[in-house]
């Protein structure tokens, strides 16, 4: 292998100027090179983005390291970071030069078979390393101060890229898979896996619509009379129901597989399924059933019809302070619940916040949940709605369960104040105010809600409430919440301050009349596809699911050494998730 190579580039913090300008977009599955630099040849594989907390620092060879410019993927300015290519192939970047062997990355890459062109703008002596994720082309830019340093990083780059294609095909011939089994999954890799088997189960299922050997019945969408439409996306449509054998309503999500395939969303979707399947917490929306047809997905889940608090706040502008603890509460019960398990939410929004005939929380739509994010774990997925994204996950940064709490301290600010902490339409002006304004509040809030309000909305996730190992007790303990008792509260034995003004179990006012006065007939996409339920699918493995404990005394959530009052509630929810081109404007309330 060639020797270490110091780089000469600037070895100092440089300060963040916001560029306007995209990086250039190169289009072809084979390198042909941008300007200045040639092209890595062979087919476009792989560039993978690690969990920095989750996989051990390779202790291979260094080829070469330095100082690079890389660019920001979402605020688009240049960070300086310290970067390490070693003979296997990982490419590792620090905030500053680490002085020992287990200093935290910021950034880990593998350039294995990457394709790296040179170009010459936004700036001068700029190189891509270009891969996919999916279908979808994933490019990371860096710059250096000169051509010679920058043919020496690409040089060195290609030399490793080439090395290592070399041998896979000579050791495993060249059919085979470029990601390892032990590397971390979807959200952290860009690969070219088989979807099948990236999205392989890994949760025991309790029980399949079609195990005949189980003795389970089958469940069909033959099993559900259709009553209402309750919302309609992209993906498909929300169905208000009833099961025929048992009269209990329940809001069946109906998703066309095609759709969801061409859209990449295979891994949100299995990711929702998989979180429904095993939480039960009373502040959460349950699933009864999920199984698959031909060209669908179903999930059959708890219908609640009390209204988004979206909905709610946007007409009476402001709750009081009490309104808003008493949700606050039950959310933070939920989000405490979900971090116990692992599971990170990423999704807190008032449209996603839902009230149940009696007028208790529900959390709905999983689709962006990440498992397996313990505390001191991490993940790097951007995703989310841009007035509640944290800035950590604008800043590119690994992040953890913190970014809930901030989610948290977003919605209870609508709730308290009537409008958005951080708002513009401009998003890049957005996400400035998110990681440079500091939080303003109006006069009439009382010390405790500022004091939570501001621990919550701390830019550094280290320092924010609840941001600790203790999670959500430390958000618990806080004097805003000195009047709720949290066993009360988790039991359901604090009355919810408003009460939804529905008259029946299928009273859908506080649903679109856009969606509830449409036809509830399904059609199959194809004319001559059956709705019986199927055999479990390759996209879709161990997707179907049945709730066989619903009649338990004791759900999971509550100790056994407690009673409960919480009984299966049939006329509790579903929600189907909005555009968030919809998202509401303060200026408007």
């Amino acid at each position: 292998h060639p020797s270490a190579h110091q780089s000469g580039a600037a070895q100092q913090q440089q300060q963040q100027q916001h560029q306007g300008s995209t990086p250039t977009t190169m289009t072809g599955s084979t390198g042909s090179g941008g300007s200045g630099g040639g092209g890595g040849g062979g087919p476009m594989t792989p560039i993978s983005v690690q969990n920095a907390n989750s996989v051990t620092i390779s202790n291979s060879t260094i080829v070469k390291e330095g100082w690079l410019y890389k660019r920001g993927e979402h605020i688009k300015n240049w960070r300086s970071r310290y970067f390490i290519l070693r003979a296997d192939g990982t490419l590792v970047g620090y905030k500053t030069r680490p002085d020992t062997a287990v200093t935290e990355p910021s950034n880990n890459f593998t350039v294995r078979g990457c394709q790296i062109m040179s170009i010459d703008r936004p700036r001068p002596f700029t190189f891509i390393i270009r891969g996919l994720q999916w279908t979808t082309v994933i490019e990371r830019m860096f710059h250096v101060d000169d051509e010679e340093e920058r043919k020496a990083w690409v040089d060195a780059i290609r030399r490793v890229a080439n090395r290592l294609n070399e041998e896979e095909v000579y050791q495993t011939g060249p059919a085979s898979s470029l990601l390892q089994p032990d590397e971390e999954e979807e959200d952290c890799e860009m690969g070219s896996i088989a979807e099948d088997e990236l999205l392989s189960e890994k949760i025991p299922v309790y029980g399949t619509s079609t195990d005949k050997i189980s003795g389970k019945m089958k469940v069909t969408l033959e099993n559900f009379e259709f009553l209402k439409v309750l919302g309609k996306g992209t993906f498909g449509k929300v169905i208000l129901c009833r099961e025929k054998s048992t009269a209990k309503l329940y809001a069946i999500k109906i998703l066309k597989k095609d759709v969801i395939i061409q859209k990449d969303e295979v891994a949100h979707t299995m990711a929702e399924n998989r979180v429904l399947k095993t939480t039960n917490h009373p502040f959460l929306i349950s699933l009864k059933y999920s199984f698959q047809t031909v060209d669908r997905l179903c999930f059959v889940m708890q219908y609640v019809n009390g209204g988004e608090l979206f909905f709610h706040l946007s007409r009476e502008r402001i709750f009081p302070e009490d309104r808003t603890r008493f949700y606050a509460a039950e959310i933070i019960s939920a989000l405490g619940y979900l971090h116990s398990h692992g599971i990170i939410y990423r999704d807190l929004k008032l449209e996603n916040l839902l009230l149940d005939k009696d007028g208790h929380i529900k959390i709905a739509d999983f689709g962006l949940c990440k498992e397996d994010i313990t505390y001191g774990r991490t993940t790097k997925t951007f995703c989310g709605t841009p007035e509640y994204l944290a800035p950590e996950v604008l800043e590119d940064n690994d992040y953890g369960h913190a970014v809930d709490w901030w989610g948290t301290g977003v919605v209870m600010y609508e709730m308290i104040c009537g409008r958005l902490p951080f708002y513009n339409r401009d998003h890049d002006i957005l996400f400035t105010l998110i990681l440079m304004e500091e939080v303003k509040f109006p006069r009439q809030i009382s010390a405790n809600a500022r004091s939570l309000l501001s621990g919550l909305l701390v830019k550094n996730p280290k320092q924010r409430l609840g941001g600790g190992q203790e999670d959500a007790k430390e958000i618990m303990a806080h004097p805003f919440f000195a009047s709720i008792n949290w066993t009360d509260l988790v039991h359901k034995r604090i009355t919810p301050p408003f009460k939804p003004q529905v008259t029946s179990d299928t009273d859908t006012r506080y649903f679109d009349k856009e969606f509830t006065g449409e036809s509830v007939e399904l059609t199959p996409s194809d004319s001559n596809g059956p709705l019986g339920a199927i055999q479990e699918e390759p996209h879709f493995s161990e997707f179907s699911y049945q709730d066989m404990a619903s009649t338990m005394n004791t759900p999971s959530y509550i100790s056994s050494n407690h009673s409960s009052n919480h009984s299966s509630n049939h006329s509790s929810a579903h929600h189907f998730p909005h555009n968030p081109s919809n998202h509401h404007d303060p200026s408007m309330q």
